[in-house]
């Protein structure tokens, strides 16, 4: 679909009492803004109509509107570079724990306020966000481990190996956040490890590295997990490391290839697909990533991986079915899930003989894939068209109110939000579109991986800790 540009004035009665409701409340903190340009005005009164992010933002932070503004951050469709070197010029100044969770937070919400500012009034593509999303999830993940890292070694010494040279902590970034596709409301899966065991060096005691990492990562989950008066950074599942829950929270290189040799499961295959050492790619990252690939590509063509996925997706489709999730455009048939079921089996049978395929990212997957052979070019096309259409709705719907939800709206005014971003006259016409789009990653994926089967009652517990990653604290 071609991009669209909502504006206040075309909005139902609805969404303009919502967006004037909103400005009340701003002006109310910040009485300056009433003296904007019209133009300026009606771009905002469109925004704080379509998302209550974008008010909740700006009212909790007022000084950001009028800094939003004064930069070109609005205009430029490529401002990620910028996202390390101003967090840490910003950190450099941070004195205490307290005052890295305040920053971290209103860095993050300055970004994602532009990020969803471009998308909500069709300024950007889904791909832009995506980006951007990615690189600042990176800055803000990697800019508070070295930050933490550095305070740390402070107080307990440096990690070092046993010839003298210091360890640092790598992270595993998993999913979308691995493969360069995070989405704008999005938990993100890590796993912590280090290149070799040993003790620190230059504290007052000697620790032992693994101790050192530990504490680290439970620091760094912290500053970006807990709540605070200024919101969250992420959320942090830590549930897919080796052993999940059961597992220490950091383990070694060696521990981690022992792991994956001797107990590795399908599921974590599928999940070290989109795995990514996040930031710079030194000599440790790019060891750490050669230990893992003979464990996610086989050296052979490896069929059996379809049958794992059918079941997986039976397990999946069992719970939406128990749990009641009708309109889910994720985990429902021919969801965004599904397209990824297919780019992951055709990557994991060939992959091991196909360098080409070793790829994160969704849409060079399908192209790799393409080119092969494996499906054919107009396939891969369809694909494409229907994941970066589910996508565009998956952002859309978590920028009204940066919440996690895969889930069409049930309320009309959140209704009217959705099809007026994406530009359709009505919620019947969007559902058609939708189906459509749905309806042509089915039938791929039923071609590639096969009908659902009921899963089988032992397989139940096997599959069991793969969808639990899908359900938040509460559920």
């Amino acid at each position: 679909m071609a991009q669209h540009s909502p504006s206040f004035s075309a909005f139902s009665p609805l969404l303009q009492e919502q967006a004037l409701r909103h400005w009340q409340r701003l002006l109310a903190l910040a009485p300056q803004y009433d003296a904007l340009p019209e133009p300026t005005r009606q771009t905002l009164l469109t925004l704080l109509g379509l998302s209550d992010f974008v008010a909740d933002s700006l009212i909790k932070q007022p000084g950001l509107l009028a800094e939003t503004l004064a930069s070109d951050a609005l205009t430029r469709a490529e401002r990620w570079p910028a996202y390390e070197p101003e967090l840490a010029a910003l950190l450099a100044e941070v004195a205490d724990e307290e005052a890295l969770k305040r920053i971290l937070r209103q860095f993050r919400r300055s970004r994602m306020l532009v990020i969803a500012w471009r998308e909500l009034l069709g300024e950007s593509e889904v791909e832009e966000s995506f980006i951007h999303l990615t690189k600042l999830a990176d800055a803000l993940i990697c800019g508070a481990r070295d930050w933490l890292y550095a305070k740390q070694c402070s107080e307990l010494g440096t990690p070092m190996d046993g010839d003298g040279n210091p360890q640092p902590l790598l992270i595993l970034g998993m999913g979308k956040l691995g493969g360069g596709e995070l989405n704008f409301s999005s938990d993100i899966d890590l796993i912590f490890t280090f290149p070799e065991n040993g003790y620190t060096v230059g504290g007052r005691r000697e620790l032992a590295n693994q101790q050192f990492f530990i504490k680290l990562g439970q620091r760094l989950i912290n500053a970006l997990h807990q709540p605070t008066q200024d919101g969250q950074v992420f959320r942090v599942d830590m549930r897919l490391r080796p052993f999940g829950d059961a597992g220490p929270l950091a383990i070694s290189f060696a521990a981690m290839e022992d792991y994956y040799q001797h107990h590795g499961r399908n599921w974590e295959r599928y999940a070290m697909v989109k795995a990514r050492v996040l930031g710079p790619q030194c000599e440790h990252a790019m060891a750490l990533t050669e230990l893992l690939r003979p464990f996610v590509f086989r050296r052979y063509i490896d069929f059996g991986v379809i049958d794992g996925l059918r079941q997986m997706k039976a397990m999946i489709a069992a719970e939406v079915r128990r749990k009641g999730l009708e309109g889910n455009i994720k985990l429902g048939a021919g969801g965004i899930r599904e397209v990824e079921f297919i780019a992951q089996a055709l990557q994991l049978i060939r992959g091991g003989r196909e360098p080409a395929l070793r790829v994160r990212h969704l849409p060079e997957a399908l192209a790799a894939i393409a080119q092969g052979g494996a499906l054919e070019g107009s396939q891969c096309e369809r694909l494409l068209t229907a994941y970066r259409f589910l996508r565009r709705v998956e952002n859309i719907l978590q920028e009204i109110g940066d919440q996690q939800t895969q889930t069409l709206p049930t309320e009309d005014r959140d209704r009217q939000r959705l099809i007026t971003t994406l530009g359709f006259t009505d919620w019947d016409a969007f559902m058609a579109h939708l189906d459509e789009e749905m309806a042509a990653v089915h039938q791929e994926f039923v071609a590639v991986v096969g009908e659902e089967k009921e899963a089988p009652a032992h397989l139940e517990q096997l599959w069991l800790d793969l969808w639990r990653t899908e359900l938040d604290a509460a559920e």
